[in-house]
């Protein structure tokens, strides 16, 4: 009976989950475009539903309805198989994630590595996709993709490896129990594992905008320069996808910047923890994201290499060794 009951909590779970990542791809989008019309002051989307809220559905109907169409002289598998690569491993990352102490979809003891592993594969999907369209500005695009991949990536795992000396542990669940009692608690504010703790999530912001392909850093896209960077030759679901994987990947990230260095699901007071604390801080970063996009000019390719060789990468690695000292001697 309880081999059943475990089928059917995973399977809720999973249902769940593609529910609520198919719903934030969609309203992010919605809410993105109305954050950008009120800091460019214009309105954005206001003509299909009250105040724009069925432009989502309408655009998704579209990209549906819109033909499939392979490229002459690409490789079929590669160019079907990208938006699957990139889409799956999006979806897979939310299993470890806990929204509450009790709603977590497998709690395991090595969760976050789970998650950076599932998320390490969407860049191989990018570079696929692109390989297999054959086109130059899309090849030229997943060039960058690696590169920005690898440049942030590292600064990134050596915060999380700093985070993971505090705790003492890779479970999600047991992080977030770990900050309880107040916002002085919180990894964010915890100076006396780190007087560098504020400036690791710094880091951690800025490589997620990164690996997220984000603006100032969307090399990928850069419609600008490479038209749709990665998703040149993709048309209707096959751009949807991919779309709905940036998406999915900006609302992982946030999430589990709340769960690093934000408290989780725990009231900054010590009071009344629950869900709804876990999401106000979920979209508070979301709308910085989408804040962030739309006040900064993007940034030249080997600008984006230097900040993260010159500077996050020598940061995060003395966080880390101020970090060990501070951990040995106290």
């Amino acid at each position: 009976m309880s081999s059943w009951f475990e089928v059917l909590r995973l399977l809720g779970f999973l249902v769940g989950i593609i529910a609520f990542v198919a719903f934030n791809a969609a309203y992010l989008v919605w809410l993105e475009r109305k954050e950008a019309g009120h800091i460019q002051r214009r309105i954005g989307p206001k003509e299909v539903g009250p105040y724009g809220l069925l432009q989502p559905v309408a655009d998704g109907v579209k990209l549906m309805a819109k033909q499939l169409i392979i490229p002459d002289g690409a490789d079929k598998l590669l160019f079907m198989m990208a938006p699957v690569l990139v889409m799956t491993p999006a979806l897979m990352v939310y299993v470890t994630i806990p929204y509450t102490a009790v709603l977590v979809p497998r709690s395991m003891d090595l969760g976050l590595l789970a998650i950076f592993a599932f998320g390490s594969v969407n860049v191989l999907g990018l570079l696929l996709g692109a390989w297999g369209s054959r086109n130059k500005y899309a090849i030229i695009s997943s060039a960058r993709v690696v590169s920005q991949n690898v440049a942030y990536e590292i600064p990134m795992l050596v915060v999380v490896v700093t985070l993971v000396m505090v705790t003492g542990t890779m479970n999600l669940t047991d992080m977030v129990a770990a900050q309880d009692g107040g916002f002085w608690n919180w990894n964010i504010f915890r100076l006396s594992a780190s007087p560098l703790m504020p400036v690791a999530f710094l880091i951690y912001f800025v490589c997620m905008l990164a690996e997220t392909n984000r603006a100032p850093f969307d090399m990928t896209e850069a419609e600008s320069e490479l038209i749709a960077g990665a998703f040149t030759e993709y048309p209707g679901m096959g751009f949807g996808v991919f779309f709905m994987g940036e998406y999915s990947n900006v609302l992982a990230g946030s999430s589990l910047a709340t769960v690093l260095f934000l408290g989780g699901w725990n009231c900054p007071f010590g009071l009344f923890p629950g869900l709804h604390w876990f999401l106000i801080k979920l979209y508070l970063i979301i709308f910085t994201v989408i804040w962030i996009r739309w006040t900064f000019p993007r940034t030249t390719f080997y600008g984006l290499l230097n900040l993260s060789w010159k500077i996050l990468i020598p940061i995060s690695f003395a966080n880390l060794i101020l970090t060990s000292a501070l951990l040995k001697v106290f």
